[in-house]
Order: structure tokens, then C-alpha cells, then sequence
């Protein structure tokens, strides 16, 4: 499903991705912060379309765009016991002091915060963790 927002200027490129972190205080009394606020607070979105229309903007020096947004699927990686596609989940980011993992990305995801909720989208494979934690590949929604 596609999703129209502002977005700014100079990030306004079809294929750019980002996470929403939530409404600004600053914005409470702008004319569009409907627009601007209608997407899910910590969700990854891709640009789609960028659409002519450009606005002013108090936070963005060179005004903001209209763009058509798709929301994706962050890849993460949770315990074997809660990686169970379709549930409801609570995100909390493993305990981990190897900084040269090649799971560490995946494992703490950029734009996925500590008590976060989504949905187990999908399950993948079971990673090999130096750690010896049980994981496996998940996508989030």
C-alpha cells in the first residue's frame, strides 16, 4: 500500500529508505503535520515516487516534498522461542560484545529500538552465533 508524506528536500530520492522516529514537538501547530505524521512511529520506509509539489518548512532549510512511501521489513534476528511467524513480539536487542560478528547488523537493526512492537513476518534460518546465543533470521513488520 502506498502512503503520500513530506519528506525533505534533499532526501527526496526515489529508492532512499528511512525510519519514522515520530512527531515533533515543534511541528504541533504546522498547517501540515497530518500529512507529515501519518506513518507508524519506528517503521522503514522506501521512497517510491517523488511527487512536484514542494512546501515550506520550519525544520527543512530547503522545504519539504510530497512523496509516495511503502513501508519494508526490517531483517533482525530473535531467539529461537520467539521467532514464531505471525506473533506479536516486543523488541529487545541481545546482549552482545561482538562487535565483529557478521550477524551484528542483523541482530540490532538500525531504526529498531528496545520496546519496540511488531509482527514476526516471516522466519528464516537458524545463525551461527560466536556468542552462543540461539537466533534465528526473522522479518519484522
Amino acid at each position: 500500500m502506498v502512503t503520500i508524506t513530506l519528506i525533505g528536500e534533499h532526501q527526496a530520492k526515489i529508492g532512499e529508505m528511512f525510519v519514522y522516529r515520530g512527531p515533533l514537538t515543534e511541528c504541533r501547530d504546522c498547517k501540515l503535520k497530518a500529512v507529515c505524521f501519518n506513518l507508524d512511529a519506528g517503521s522503514l520506509y522506501r521512497i517510491i515516487n517523488v511527487r512536484d509539489v514542494k512546501h515550506d518548512c520550519r525544520m527543512h532549510e530547503e522545504g519539504v516534498r510530497v512523496v509516495e512511501v511503502k513501508k519494508e521489513q526490517h531483517a533482525s534476528a530473535l531467539s529461537i522461542r520467539s521467532a514464531i511467524e505471525g506473533s506479536m513480539i516486543t523488541f529487545e536487542a541481545i546482549k552482545c560484545d561482538e562487535l565483529g560478528c557478521e550477524n551484528w547488523r542483523i541482530c540490532h537493526p538500525i531504526g529498531v529500538e528496545n520496546q519496540m512492537k511488531f509482527r514476526v513476518a516471516k522466519v528464516g534460518k537458524e545463525l551461527s552465533c560466536p556468542a552462543g546465543h540461539r537466533m534465528m533470521s526473522v522479518m519484522l513488520e
